[in-house]
């Protein structure tokens, strides 16, 4: 009798140890995510090479684009393609236009050995900013692109996911147990959880604890970074020591509260911008980066799911993209790890034998050469000028707050300038401004205000430009002709 006691005792503790083990290593691997909206991106098989270069073999990236796919093909990295959001009206009406997404989008790459795992439907359709423009669309995109998925017998491999909006949840006395989903968009989320449900696919979260401590005065710094000296907030006999496990919780309320406790959760995005912002700098992404990696390998969980961790996680983002949307703000041009030409801002350790990042490698860039003021000419028309260079290129980093903000003038009217003449190409007309600029072979950067020399454009981003250039066009034209006879 002992013995079998004893026995049953040894199986218990072994099945506890077993439990314990599975729910505590449930983050599978760290991933980023990898956005193209930039006017001289780093070419896709640049960024492949980076992400091998840092042992990163999750990604998620913002559309399907086909170089991006092409590139990706026989590289081991598990990737999310995203359907952008103004497909989503014809896919969620129509069955044949999600079959032939899915042919173009995904069965020609998996053939190719491009490993895609997931298909997320919209890039945060739920943003409040959208209004109802978009999440209408997502449960029936959705279900006609896993019917088909089914109907390419790619059901099995490939997940279909539908990405939720750190606003789309929220707590109006900030407490995480009276969390719960905006009203307007409640009915569809019930349908959003039924579908993953079904499916066995994971929810989608992007959380955001710069945009969190950005807009609200409750929320401090130091529980933004991670930070031991930050001031807990309490919830009845719960404490919350940083912003993360605060919206985390949020979110497991709302889902609790329409039924859904136990869903998997994948973190589709989250990090810390660089620029553009107070606050916004390289060593408190440095310091967000480091403790959010220290939270999730400490595996604690948090106080409503203890030792429970989510699924995946992807840092936002991979790169800067000086043509991001900055409607949300000028920091949204500045999240990546990298600059935008695959410099590391700062070390970081992923876990995976990485001790440091590693740089693009044999990057290519335009002469070093830089467009500024002036200063013998008459200056009176300069900030005008300036005004325009900004309106047609990147002047994000001049923002209160920002790297170059202490830029006095006319220093700033030269980082405008020299910012729209790198954006186009270094073009001798493209540093005129009325005879107030001047191209110069002196870096004219400031301590951390960078002015940029931008990388060599490939073929195919020179000819998605010229639908707006004829000129180019027709040179390239000729080129191509003349080619074509020898």
């Amino acid at each position: 009798m002992a013995s079998h006691q004893n026995s049953l005792t040894t199986l218990t503790l072994t099945l506890i140890a077993i439990t314990i083990i599975l729910y505590t290593s449930r983050v599978e691997s760290i991933g980023v995510n990898w956005g193209t909206t930039a006017s001289h991106p780093l070419p896709p098989s640049k960024v492949v090479e980076l992400l091998k270069l840092n042992k990163i073999t999750k990604l998620k990236l913002s559309d399907s684009n086909p170089q991006v796919l092409e590139s990706l093909s026989a590289s081991n990295i598990d990737v999310t393609v995203t359907i952008p959001n103004s497909m989503l009206r014809s896919l969620n009406t129509s069955l044949k236009s999600a079959q032939s997404w899915v042919h173009d989008n995904l069965t020609r790459y998996i053939s190719a050995h491009t490993r895609i795992e997931y298909i997320a439907i919209g890039d945060e359709p739920f943003l409040q900013s959208y209004g109802s423009q978009f999440y209408p669309f997502v449960v029936g995109a959705a279900i006609n692109i896993e019917a088909a998925l089914i109907r390419a017998k790619l059901a099995k491999n490939v997940k279909v996911v539908i990405p939720c909006s750190f606003d789309a949840f929220l707590s109006e006395s900030g407490q995480p147990s009276k969390g719960h989903f905006r009203s307007d968009i409640n009915k569809t989320m019930i349908q959003v959880l039924n579908f993953l449900t079904k499916t066995k696919s994971p929810f989608f979260v992007n959380i955001s604890p710069f945009l969190s401590y950005y807009q609200n005065k409750n929320i401090s710094l130091d529980f933004a970074l991670f930070k031991e000296t930050a001031r807990p907030h309490n919830d009845t006999h719960r404490s919350y020591k940083n912003s993360l496990e605060l919206s985390y919780d949020t979110l497991i309320t709302a889902l609790t509260v329409l039924g859904f406790p136990n869903i998997d959760i994948v973190i589709s995005q989250i990090g810390w911008p660089t620029d553009g912002a107070p606050n916004a700098t390289v060593s408190n992404a440095d310091i967000f980066t480091k403790g959010l990696l220290d939270y999730f390998h400490n595996r604690k969980g948090t106080p409503l799911r203890p030792r429970v961790m989510p699924l995946e996680i992807y840092i936002h983002t991979l790169l800067d993209e000086d043509q991001r949307n900055i409607t949300a703000g000028n920091f949204e041009r500045h999240w990546g790890l990298f600059t935008f030409d695959g410099q590391a801002k700062y070390q970081v350790d992923f876990g995976q034998s990485t001790k440091r990042l590693v740089n693009a490698q044999s990057v290519e860039y335009f002469a070093s050469r830089w467009c500024v003021v002036n200063n013998n000419i008459n200056m009176s028309n300069a900030t005008a000028h300036a005004m325009e260079a900004c309106a047609n290129a990147d002047c994000t980093a001049l923002s209160p707050g920002s790297s170059c903000f202490n830029l006095s003038w006319p220093g700033n009217v030269s980082y405008a300038f020299n910012s729209y003449y790198q954006q186009h190409d270094q073009r001798a007309d493209s540093c005129d401004f009325g005879g107030l600029g001047m191209i110069t072979t002196v870096d004219p950067s400031v301590g951390n205000c960078r002015f940029n020399v931008e990388l060599k454009a490939s073929l195919a981003v020179l000819l998605r430009r010229s639908k707006f250039d004829c000129p180019l066009i027709l040179l390239l034209l000729m080129v191509w002709l003349l080619l074509d006879r020898f």
